[in-house]
Parts: structure tokens; sequence; C-alpha cells
């Protein structure tokens, strides 16, 4: 039934794109009215809608109409919503994860760090090699206060 009213849609909208695009302009006759002399007013007379605006007319309300139904259609007979998180893609399964336990332990202290100098690079590496740590900082410490 929606795929009749689809047609239908697109085919109106196609004929209705089709007269519009046929009918002559109301600024067509401009020139005319500021000294052609055939017009008696700027835009020249308006007499009765010939068929061409008429049929526009009823394709309009037909187009508006089927807008209309159709929206209604698919608000009540529509596909039912899914969950909130499901476009989320990868990240969706995560929601629904239990929380993992905590650890109950106390957390060891970590041993300093070592300074270490880095290895240089291998001879046929395309990394370049680390600079070599300094002892000595770069900016001499404050004088201290007394």
């Amino acid at each position: 039934m929606f795929v009749i009213f689809s047609v239908f849609y697109i085919l109106i909208a196609a004929a209705m794109i089709v007269l519009i695009l046929m009918q002559r302009g109301a600024g067509a006759d401009a020139g005319s009215g500021f000294g052609g002399g055939a017009s008696a007013t700027v835009f020249g007379a308006r007499g009765s809608a010939n068929f061409m605006s008429r049929a526009t007319g009823v394709l309009a309300t037909l187009f508006f109409l089927l807008s209309l139904g159709m929206g209604i259609y698919l608000k009540v007979n529509g596909a039912p919503q899914q969950a909130a998180n499901s476009d989320l893609g990868v990240m969706a399964g995560l929601g629904n994860q239990p929380a993992k336990s905590q650890n109950t332990q106390p957390a060891k202290q970590a041993a300093p760090a070592k300074a270490e100098t880095p290895t240089p690079a291998a001879a046929n590496s395309d990394v370049p090699a680390a600079p070599a740590a300094k002892t000595q900082p770069d900016v001499p410490s404050a004088p201290a206060k007394h």
C-alpha cells in the first residue's frame, strides 16, 4: 500500500515540476509595462487562471494530502523504534557489561625508575637514535633565600 502511494507521490512531484517550469512567469511582461504599451499594468493584466495554473494547484493539493497521509501512515504503522544505544556501533556493547570488581589488596609502591642511557639504534635502522640522558640540568637552580 505504501509503495503505491510512494509511486503516485513521485509522479505527482514530477508532473508538478514540469507544469511549473512550462508556465510563463509574472515578470515576463514587465518590460512591456514600462513603455511597450501592450499592458495596462506593470506585471500584465490578470485574467482567469488558465489550464496549467489550475492543474498546478490541483497537483499541489494532491501532493500535500499525500504527504500528510503518508506521514500519518508511517507514524501508526512504521517500523518499531530500536533501543537508544543501537546506533553506537562498536561502543554499543560497552554499556551492557557488568562493572568489574575493585581490587581489595593495597597497591604496592612503585620502585623509583633507574636512569638508564638509551641503547643506540641499530646501524641499519631507519629510526634515529635517542639523545643521551644528561646528568646535569640545563637551567641552574635558584639561589637559596636566607
